[in-house]
């Protein structure tokens, strides 16, 4: 007992004073700085970040100036408890953990309705690396509020790379779309996109047994899918919505995902789906006017809906899908195409924002 004393003094007294972080600082300029390793209060927990993926919100907020400036972004992170603050007793230095940013009341009345992503707490982000809290994964060291450490820090198996189990606040956003649609065995779903988000969207739709569709611009990325079983590939130079009729006999799909931003592409998805089916949007998370046929909603009897951010409900299914399907070949890893130190955060975002062929998941690493 001594000894373990022994080594959390010795470990706590590794944390230095100051830490890197790729901090953003206006429109389309972030920059790696020395800050102040963030301090914890009760309640709170430090971890120092193993890995941090690059999402597409993290790029909206950098390129559009939607959040003033200066912050510290990402929240698909995972990496180990460095420190622990009074009365915290579920977790103890060395603890590999993940932690999502946002966790809802529990007690609103969207809450209640189980739409979690429009609660006012959830709203409020719970990581941060200095300033205001932005989820702070972009950085060595981040501190986890009480609120967060109560309901959204997860252990990490040992068995379970880092890498993975920085996918469990994506696969939760995708997971969740999937639950919406509750797909059926007999139905067939078209997803627009196979980038790293759309790949996931069509793995998990196909585990529900239904056939899948997927659709990319790029032979490369088709291959990736493959990976995961995805093996009904459709060129989205080609007509995709006759596509989708042709793999139906005529009728269409029963379901389009669309992963890729941009409005132009809902069309796509409602033309390529049956009287009846439905159309989830899934990356059209900002602002604007969208043009589609308002009969084919009525009299076609079709629906247009959306699916955002994750769902608390859903965690330890997520946490299933991802460590249990680690064990057993879900291996999301396959999606990492690039790797960066945090001294690259400037390049790695730049291959984020104007994603090439061979691109897919990039990701931040600290300590390479």
């Amino acid at each position: 007992m001594a000894r373990m004393v022994e080594d959390l003094v010795e470990h706590a007294a590794e944390i230095p004073a100051t830490m890197r972080a790729a901090v953003y600082r206006g429109i389309n300029e972030v920059r790696v700085e020395d800050l102040a390793v963030p301090e914890i209060g009760p309640g709170e927990v430090l971890v120092r970040i193993n890995t941090c993926g690059i999402c597409g919100t993290d790029l909206k907020k950098i390129h559009t100036g939607s959040h003033s400036a200066p912050r510290i972004f990402g929240h698909e992170m995972a990496g180990t408890v460095a420190r622990t603050g009074e009365g915290v007793d579920r977790f103890a230095v060395g603890d590999r953990v993940m932690a999502y940013h946002h966790i809802p009341c529990g007690e609103c009345y969207f809450c209640r309705k189980q739409t979690f992503a429009q609660c006012e707490v959830y709203k409020r982000v719970g990581c941060t690396a200095g300033f205001a809290p932005a989820g702070g994964g972009f950085a060595e060291y981040i501190r986890v509020m009480p609120w967060i450490v109560e309901g959204g820090l997860v252990t990490i198996p040992d068995d379970i790379p880092f890498e993975q189990a920085c996918f469990l606040e994506p696969v939760n956003t995708c997971y969740k779309a999937i639950r919406l649609l509750a797909l059926e065995p007999d139905e067939t779903v078209l997803v627009i996109g196979q980038g790293p988000i759309g790949i996931l969207l069509a793995a998990l739709a196909k585990r529900t047994g239904a056939t899948v569709l997927t659709s990319d611009l790029y032979p490369e990325r088709h291959r990736v899918a493959a990976l995961f079983g995805l093996d009904r590939p459709v060129d989205a130079r080609s007509d995709v919505a006759q596509a989708a009729r042709a793999a139906t006999e005529g009728r269409g799909a029963d379901v389009a995902l669309v992963a890729v931003g941009g409005n132009a592409v809902i069309q796509t998805a409602m033309e390529a789906i049956r009287p009846g089916g439905r159309v989830m949007l899934f990356a059209q998370t900002q602002h604007g006017e969208a043009p589609f046929d308002p009969a084919a909603i009525c009299m076609d009897e079709k629906t247009l809906m959306g699916s955002y951010s994750a769902s608390v409900a859903i965690n330890k299914d997520v946490e299933a899908l991802v460590f249990e399907g680690y064990r057993d070949g879900f291996d999301l890893t396959r999606l990492i195409s690039h790797r960066f130190a945090l001294s690259e955060a400037a390049a790695a975002i730049e291959l984020a924002s104007h994603p090439q062929p061979d691109s897919m998941k990039i990701v931040l690493q600290p300590g390479r």
